[in-house]
């Protein structure tokens, strides 16, 4: 996301909760927010800004992400060693 807006003449964008000018986007909704409505994510191998209106409803932890990422990584591994084993079992 680019902080400088092409749209309406070179304009800086501007924080979506006060105003101000925006330093960069939230790690999780994308919006531009300035550096006093940020705060910093905990649990990922970087620290993100995560915006005060998202933090307010999940947290600043980006752990569920993480998780979810692991999650479907792993299941298609699972559902591939089960069907071996299934097919393993019916071909003996």
């Amino acid at each position: 996301m680019d902080l400088v807006s092409s749209s309406d003449g070179g304009d800086f964008e501007r924080c979506v909760r006060c105003g101000g000018v925006a330093a960069g986007p939230c790690a999780r909704c994308g919006l531009p927010v300035c550096g006093d409505c940020v705060v910093l994510s905990e649990g990922g191998a970087s620290v993100w800004a995560v915006c005060k209106i998202c933090d307010a409803r999940a947290g600043r932890s980006l752990r569920a992400g993480w998780t979810a990422a692991l999650f479907w990584l792993v299941l298609p591994l699972v559902g591939l060693f089960l069907v071996i084993e299934l097919l393993e079992r019916i071909f003996r």
